[in-house]
C-alpha cells in the first residue's frame, strides 16, 4: 500500500475510534467515518469491506496496543504519578500497580466508553469476537509468563483471574459501581 493509501486507511481507523464512544458501535456509519476522517465516504468501502470490518480492525488495533502498553505497568514502566516509582517489581507491587492504573482512565474517558463498546459488540460480531479472544489469550500469556518468573504457584489460572477480576472491575466502574482500586488489588493479591 502507498504511503498515502496508509494515511488513509489511518484517518479512517482513527475516525472509527473516536466516533464509537461518541454514538455507539451501531450507529458508526460510512458517512460519519468519511466526514470525521475529511475523505470522500467512497474511499471507507475502498479500504474496508464494511463498516463493521473497518470497526472490528480499529478495535482490535486498539485493543492489542492498549493491553500491552497496559501490561507494562507490571515491572513499573509508566506508573502512574500518585503511585510511589520505587515500589518492587514483584508480584504484590506488579498486581496493584496493573489494578491501580485503572484510575488513569475514569469511567466517563472515550477510552474507556470504547472499551465498554467493543466488549458489548463482541458477541454480535464474530470477527471482533474471535480477534478479542485473541488479544485475550496473548495478554493471559504474556501476564502468565510474568506470574511465573515471579514464583506464582499456577500462572496460567492466577493471569486468567486477575485479567477476568481487572475486566470485571472495569465494566463495574463503567456503571459507577466500583470499589476503590486498592481494595481489588489487596483482595486479589490474597488469592494470589
Amino acid at each position: 500500500m502507498s504511503a498515502r493509501g496508509e494515511a488513509t486507511r489511518t484517518r479512517l481507523l482513527t475516525a472509527a475510534l473516536d466516533l464509537i464512544p461518541e454514538v455507539g458501535w451501531g450507529a458508526v456509519s460510512t458517512r460519519a467515518v468519511a466526514e470525521r476522517a475529511g475523505l470522500n465516504p467512497a474511499l471507507v468501502h475502498y479500504h474496508f469491506p464494511t463498516v463493521a470490518d473497518l470497526l472490528t480492525t480499529a478495535a482490535l488495533d486498539f485493543c492489542r496496543s492498549f493491553g500491552s502498553s497496559w501490561l507494562d505497568h507490571l515491572d513499573g514502566a509508566d506508573l502512574p504519578a500518585d503511585l510511589p516509582a520505587d515500589l518492587p517489581a514483584d508480584l504484590p507491587a506488579g498486581l496493584t500497580r496493573l489494578i491501580t492504573q485503572l484510575d488513569a482512565h475514569p469511567a466517563d474517558a472515550p477510552a474507556s466508553r470504547l472499551m465498554s463498546e467493543i466488549v458489548l459488540a463482541a458477541p454480535r460480531h464474530p470477527a471482533l469476537r474471535t480477534g478479542l479472544a485473541a488479544v485475550v489469550a496473548d495478554l493471559r500469556a504474556r501476564l502468565a509468563d510474568w506470574l511465573r518468573a515471579g514464583g506464582a504457584a499456577d500462572p496460567e489460572a492466577t493471569a486468567a483471574l486477575a485479567l477476568a477480576a481487572i475486566e470485571g472491575i472495569a465494566l463495574h466502574r463503567a456503571i459507577g459501581a466500583a470499589l476503590d482500586t486498592t481494595t481489588y488489588a489487596e483482595a486479589l493479591i490474597r488469592t494470589v
